[in-house]
């Protein structure tokens, strides 16, 4: 093995640890592994930047900036009110909404199916009294499983086509990925709508509240005199109030000392942890009480929950910096967090991907808000941007997707898409541009020479052939059931683009060393890529379901494996009888 090899598996290796354990900001560990390649001599200076001007990266810009004016558009708001009235069974509203979120992610990015089809579930969920943990893990799986089908559903497919255009001349073509895709998606999508019942069945004390008990929040509330917990030790609080508390503060001060001699006093502050519901009955029942807020008795005051995005600017902020509510008046009272630890008070927490604020303030300045800040509302807002009537959105990317599907290059299709929503004032291209998802971008960007890496240097040689000591991998269908297997098995701790750059150069030397068309095994990189079951972190649609639908990491083991299989599975067949 020589230097390029040896020290570009390392390098793969750290950054695969660092993408994994999300410490750090993905686009900084991108563009430092990008760096530290041109420092190891892996590429010369002028490729470091050439993944920024890739047509895979231009067209998932394009797709953004599209999704953009789409999610603003009241079309799925209409099928929600029919879909209401003719009150369907709790399956057909399951399956419905998911099959709603895998038709949408066939022809854009996952999460922006997923967020434009959750407050259509959520609110159906709240109607016909379906439980929030039944609909948003099968919306999640739903959006992934949709982005098999097309050329656009995910940036995995977009990376293989680019690949194979650069080794035979000639991309794939826009429904490709439906002889595989579609079969495994319409497949996973009846499998997990009709399990989820039975994995998270309905609550039998409160069957018509989604929320009820299903979420856990931390809060800082104040002890009034008349609070049953004075005197009463901070050890007893979970047996006998159903809260843990983290903290106790007396005058500005903390209260240090073992749980079972620290003992409450009136108008102490309690920091504590617990389901949404025993806070809300706490409070009615004068046990712990939140501080007056100004706006309280306005007609505009609200309170509303909203959900950390990937893109949002407070990842990684402290609610007491959080300047985009304190300067419109609006406090965040509760705290859905994905972090384990709890250190000092409320205003000191750290905000990550997929937690939950819950906020209290004027409900146009909450929406405003949430719009600067790319969060998504779990509840209907006066939104702060004008909804869409207009019919003609939808008619320019249902063209862009047609001259894509009949040959142009997607990058020239969207383009035209864009220009033209621009030129009718549905789009406004400065302002969208500052609100895309651009660490994702320069992640994917950053993350494209290193793959070419991956290939120029012989490292995908080399890998191939250890591969081939193992598996006999001269026979096509072994090459693609392991090339599918090490998709699936890196895709639920990496980003499925990333697996898609590391895995492409391997998969084409497998085809190479085979003597078979590469066509089949770049498919199964990309099919494996996307499916993602069975952690909360591998893709942000699962870390976001796992923080609105209150799920533990052990729910998407459960939930996941059965689906694994059955896609794994029915994928290798598929790929056997189209592509070989």
């Amino acid at each position: 093995m020589s230097f390029e090899q040896a020290s570009l598996l390392i390098l793969l290796l750290a950054m695969l640890v660092l993408f994994s354990f999300e410490r750090t900001r993905i686009e900084v560990v991108a563009i430092a592994g990008l760096l530290a390649g041109y420092a190891l001599g892996l590429y010369p200076a002028d490729q470091i930047f050439t993944g920024f001007a890739s047509p895979v990266v231009i067209t998932v810009i394009e797709i953004l900036l599209i999704v953009q004016v789409l999610s603003r558009a009241k079309l799925f708001d209409n099928f929600a009110a029919r879909f209401t009235a003719a009150r369907p069974s709790h399956f057909k509203v399951i399956s419905g909404v998911s099959s709603l979120a895998g038709f949408i992610s066939i022809f854009m990015n996952n999460i922006g199916a997923f967020a434009i089809t959750l407050p259509v579930a959520l609110r159906l969920g709240t109607t016909l009294s379906i439980p929030r943990r039944q609909l948003v893990m099968p919306v999640s799986y739903a959006a992934l499983l949709g982005g098999l089908v097309s050329l656009i559903g995910t940036p995995a497919n977009l990376l293989v086509s680019n690949a194979l255009a650069r080794t035979t001349g000639a991309g794939f073509h826009f429904f490709d990925f439906a002889y595989v895709g579609l079969p495994v998606a319409t497949a996973g999508i009846l499998l997990i709508a009709f399990r989820i019942r039975r994995l998270f069945p309905e609550p039998d004390e409160a069957p018509a509240t989604i929320s009820q008990g299903t979420r856990r929040v931390v809060v800082e509330r104040r002890v009034p005199d008349v609070s049953p917990l004075v005197g009463v030790r901070l050890s007893e609080c979970p047996a006998r109030f159903a809260i843990k508390p983290h903290a106790l503060i007396r005058g500005n001060n903390f209260v240090f000392g073992p749980l079972d001699q620290s003992v409450i006093e009136a108008g102490d502050v309690l920091l504590a942890e617990g389901a949404d519901a025993v806070f809300v009955e706490l409070a009615a029942t004068q046990a712990l009480i939140a501080d007056a807020h100004l706006h309280v008795l306005s007609p505009d005051f609200a309170s509303i929950e909203a959900v950390v995005m990937p893109e949002s600017t407070l990842v990684g902020s402290r609610i007491r910096s959080l300047e985009v509510f304190h300067h419109r008046g609006i406090v965040v009272t509760a705290l859905s967090m994905r972090a384990p630890r709890i250190e000092g008070r409320f205003l000191d927490l750290q905000l990550s991907i997929g937690d939950i604020l819950t906020l209290e303030g004027p409900r146009t300045a909450v929406a405003e808000a949430l719009e600067e800040s790319e969060c998504l509302p779990l509840a209907p807002t006066a939104s702060a941007e004008p909804a869409l009537h207009s019919w003609r959105p939808f008619a320019l990317f249902a063209c862009g997707v047609a001259a894509s599907a009949a040959g142009l290059h997607p990058d020239i299709a969207f383009a035209g898409v864009v220009l033209a929503l621009a030129l009718l004032n549905h789009l406004n291209i400065r302002q969208a541009m500052a609100d895309l998802n651009w660490p994702i971008i320069i992640m994917l960007a950053a993350m494209i020479p290193i793959g070419q890496a991956v290939a120029s240097t012989g490292t995908a040689e080399a890998i191939a052939g250890w591969l081939s000591l193992v598996v006999p991998i001269g026979h096509p269908l072994s090459g693609i059931a392991l090339i599918l297997f090490l998709a699936m098995a890196l895709t639920p701790f990496v980003n499925n683009a990333t697996v898609a750059i590391v895995l492409t150069p391997i998969a084409l030397e497998f085809a190479k060393t085979g003597r078979h068309a590469p066509d089949a095994y770049l498919i199964a990189v990309a099919v494996g890529a996307s499916l993602d079951f069975l952690t909360p972190f591998g893709h942000h649609n699962n870390t976001l379901a796992m923080g609105i639908g209150g799920y533990r990491f052990s729910d998407f083991l459960r939930a996941g494996w059965p689906l694994a299989v059955v896609s794994y599975n029915l994928a290798l067949f598929l790929l056997a009888l189209f592509w070989l």
